[in-house]
Formats: structure tokens, C-alpha cells, sequence
């Protein structure tokens, strides 16, 4: 029964950012099919299956007041991995919506109000609602960021907009994001100011996070196997790059092109790694608000290789893995793509599927793109063109969040 529900619908994504920048949710969005009623209880079997207990809670947005009364009716109590239900406030006016939240607040659900700006929900079901996702209204971010420049001003504190413990969204500059997490005590972004952090680059190259680097030694020296040191190389875009670049230069001197990081990491071996590691440390970014930046780089690697036959060997498997991981890398290295990663021999594939869009590769990548929005339509059209079942799909971005 998992399966066909799985079949049945359209998934997609977007993550949640905390203080710490790091993954604190993911709102996954549900489109069921208009000709096919979906069960709550065997969509919450399907979704939870591929999901270990350390996986981050999936904040459930579906696409249908019918959905949304199925779960508040017969979604069961949960425990890890959690997920939480979006309750939109557009919804409440109908088919005894008021009651159905009250019912399943009752039984221990973990409910999220969601609305445009401050509209609240009746004071009657407010204690339902563990916490809001709210959009700022241009008036109400204008007001965030006044508040803001007096406190970076220490001025008298202004009254902010911006509530400790709620989630928001739409949230476009690095001031505002920063006044909502670190100054207003938000529990979460959806979405993160990519483009306002990257701007402040002014098109140079960004360094490896020194955190990154930092944990990359002390796993080698607490003798971890090569096959975790290859998955935390991998796991910092940058670093990566410039791992392979370093691997394939004339300092290094190696007779054959370094092409993956299990090949660079057996021919320099990990005191080699270590000590270039050392090297570069003191140059490390320690910027913090890139780090959702990269990690959303790697949440679409992981995807892009989880949507090829699980089945394929290691090799081909992590090759697959850099395409997704340098489709973006252009955004960090302050240069177009194309010149990037002319600067490592990767294999053509990659070049193909990044730059030109052709190639083998290049169906992945646009649906590993794809479902990172709501985009229902578009997902199922790039499935249908390229001949890839919903099931299989939506299983691969479940193992990926896993």
C-alpha cells in the first residue's frame, strides 16, 4: 500500500535553518493527484520508512484541504523522526476545520499555524499550535529592520515584529535573517538570503569553512576509515574543489588525473591530506551564514545521486554525487561555471550536465533541482519527459533527507 501511495503523489522540498545554521526541519510538500484520494495513515507509513531517527522533522504541506482534514483526523501520535502539520489560515472557514485541529491537538499532534504576516489564529485555538509560519509583511520587515539598526546602534531598544520561537518565511537580506535567529530568537527560517550573503562576496572566491576543516583532522587523527573521511570531504563544496585541484597540480606531482576524492584520498594517503589541511586552516572562512548555502549545495548532490539506480557502483555513484554538488559551485568561486570547473578533470559528464544541460546526467540534475519547490506540475513533467516513476523519485528524496 506504501508504494502506491508513494506512486500517488508529488513531493517536494525546502529546508529549515536554525541559529546554529543548521538543518532544523524540512518543509516537505505534498500534491496528491486530482482523481485520487490519499490515506493519512499509509502517507505517514510511506514517508516515515526511508527516514532514520536522527533524520531532521518533515513539516508536512500539503496541497489539499482534503488531505489536511485526513491527517488531522487520523494521523496517529508521533515520535522520531517527528513530523509536523501545516494548518493554513485560509483553510480554517470550512468542514468543521476549528474542531478537526482541536481533535487532533487533543492527541498529541505537533500542528504549525501558517498565515501572511501576524494574523493569528482565534484565541480559542491558539494553544494548538506548538508555533507559526508567518511571511513579514513589507510593512512588518521594514519595522524588523528598524529595530535592528538601533540595536546594532545601541539604541533604545524598538518594538520588533519578529516573535522568539516562531518560524518565517521569505525572509530576503542577511540583516533581516540575522535580527530574525540571532537577535529575536526565531526557531527557523524557511529558505535562507542566499543571494544577499553571496553578494557580499563581490564575485571572489569563498574559502573552506574552517569548522570543516577542523573535523576532517580530528578524524584523521582519530584514525577514521577512508571511507568517512572521503563522505566529510565531500560534505564542504569548496573543499572538495580544492582538493581535486590540489590532487591534479604539478606540486603533487601524481602520473595519472585525479578525477574523485576515494582516488585522490588512496594516492595522497591521509598524512598528505592532513598536512594540507593544516596549511589551509588559517585561511579558513569562518562566516557562518554560508554554511546553509553549502549544505543546501550537498542536500542536492545527496539527492542527485540517491535519483540514479541505488544499485550502481561506488565509482559511478560518486561521480554522480560531484555533478549535483558543482552544478552551483560558480556561486562560491566568484566565476561563470564553465571556468570553475575547467580548472579539475572531471569527467564530461559533469561538465555536460552543469554547463550545457545534455548528457546522461542532466535529467537528474533538473529534477534533483526541481523538487527543491512546490512545483508540483513541473516535477511530474520532467518525470514524464525523461521516463521516471513518481515512486521512485520521491523514495530518492526520502532517503536523501534521511
Amino acid at each position: 500500500m506504501a508504494t502506491s501511495v508513494l506512486g500517488s503523489i508529488t513531493l517536494g522540498y525546502r529546508p529549515l535553518w536554525n541559529a546554529q545554521r543548521k538543518m532544523a526541519a524540512v518543509q516537505l510538500f505534498v500534491e496528491g493527484r486530482a482523481d485520487t484520494a490519499v490515506d493519512a495513515e499509509h502517507l505517514l507509513d510511506a514517508l516515515h520508512a526511508p527516514l532514520s531517527v536522527s533524520a531532521p522533522p518533515l513539516l508536512l504541506s500539503v496541497k489539499s484541504p482534503a488531505l489536511l482534514r485526513d491527517l488531522l483526523d487520523h494521523a496517529p501520535h508521533n515520535t522520531a523522526p517527528a513530523y509536523w502539520i501545516e494548518v493554513r489560515s485560509e483553510w480554517m472557514g470550512s468542514h468543521a476545520m476549528p474542531q478537526r485541529v482541536q481533535r487532533a491537538h487533543q492527541r498529541g499532534l505537533r500542528l504549525v499555524w501558517r498565515a501572511e504576516s501576524d494574523q493569528p489564529p482565534s484565541p480559542d485555538l491558539a494553544h494548538c499550535f506548538f508555533t507559526r509560519l508567518l511571511r513579514l509583511s513589507p510593512q512588518a520587515a521594514l519595522a524588523a529592520l528598524q529595530a535592528a539598526a538601533r540595536s546594532r546602534a545601541s539604541l533604545a531598544a524598538s518594538a520588533s515584529p519578529v516573535r522568539a520561537g516562531w518560524l518565517y518565511e521569505g525572509i530576503a537580506s542577511r540583516l533581516l535573517m540575522e535580527h530574525c535567529l540571532d537577535q529575536q530568537h526565531a526557531a527557523a527560517l524557511l529558505g535562507w538570503p542566499d543571494e544577499d550573503i553571496l553578494y557580499a562576496l563581490h564575485r571572489q572566491a569563498t574559502a573552506p569553512d574552517h569548522q570543516a576543516m577542523a573535523q576532517l583532522v580530528q578524524a584523521i587523527d582519530a584514525d577514521l576509515p577512508v571511507e568517512k573521511i572521503e563522505t566529510l570531504l565531500g560534505e564542504e563544496p569548496i573543499l572538495t574543489f580544492r582538493f581535486l585541484a590540489y590532487a591534479n597540480s604539478a606540486a603533487v606531482g601524481l602520473r595519472n588525473e585525479v578525477e574523485s576524492l576515494r582516488h585522490g584520498l588512496m594516492l595522497l594517503g591521509t598524512s598528505q591530506l592532513r598536512q594540507w589541511l593544516v596549511e589551509l586552516l588559517p585561511h579558513g572562512s569562518r562566516d557562518p551564514n554560508l554554511r546553509p548555502v553549502k549544505a543546501a549545495m550537498v542536500q542536492r548532490a545527496r539527492l542527485t545521486e540517491q535519483l540514479m539506480d541505488a544499485g550502481a557502483e561506488h565509482q559511478l555513484a560518486r561521480e554522480i554525487y560531484l555533478c549535483g554538488l558543482f552544478s552551483q559551485i560558480d556561486l562560491l568561486m566568484g566565476e561563470p561555471l564553465g571556468s570553475a570547473l575547467h580548472r579539475v578533470p572531471l569527467n564530461s559528464r559533469i561538465y555536460n550536465a552543469t554547463v550545457r544541460n545534455t548528457g546522461p546526467y542532466a535529467p537528474l540534475l533538473r529534477i534533483a533541482t526541481a523538487l527543491e519547490t512546490d512545483d508540483g506540475a513541473s516535477i511530474r513533467a520532467l518525470c514524464h519527459e525523461h521516463g521516471m516513476g513518481l515512486e521512485d523519485i520521491n523514495r530518492a528524496l526520502l532517503r536523501s533527507l534521511g
